[in-house]
């Protein structure tokens, strides 16, 4: 069966058209998707250069609403990067996060991963 499309022939008096080499493709790192998210990147880079921060510190600092921190902190929780310790004080409740040694590697992993990320983009010929 022909090709339905329609033949692109050069426009008359175009110059002839250029061979094309196929880039060498760049072989770039896997990213961690659980870090690379932005909520998540911003919490465990947040953790990271604090000892621990209240639930409405890291609200503030990342300027989010409290179901979107809550969700992301949860999934940080759940793969042990970040911990939470929940309390109350007084009638109100409390909850203070801190980066585990587990979330301190894979932020270490990922930044490396970042940085090789630069590298080969600035110098593709490496």
């Amino acid at each position: 069966m022909p090709d339905p499309r329609p033949s692109r022939k050069p426009p008359k008096g175009a110059a002839p058209a250029r061979q094309r080499i196929p880039a060498r493709a760049l072989e770039l790192p896997e990213l961690d998707r659980l870090i690379h998210e932005r909520l998540r990147l911003g919490i465990v880079s947040a953790l990271a250069t604090h000892a621990s921060l209240s639930f409405n510190d890291l609200k503030r600092i990342l300027k989010t609403t409290d179901g979107n921190l809550s969700v992301h902190a949860r999934k940080l929780e759940k793969a042990e990067h970040i911990s939470c310790l929940k309390y109350f004080e007084g009638r109100v409740p409390r909850s203070v996060y801190r980066l585990t040694a587990t979330g301190r590697r894979a932020l270490a992993h990922y930044l490396n991963q970042m940085e090789e990320w630069i590298r080969l983009t600035r110098d593709p010929s490496v």
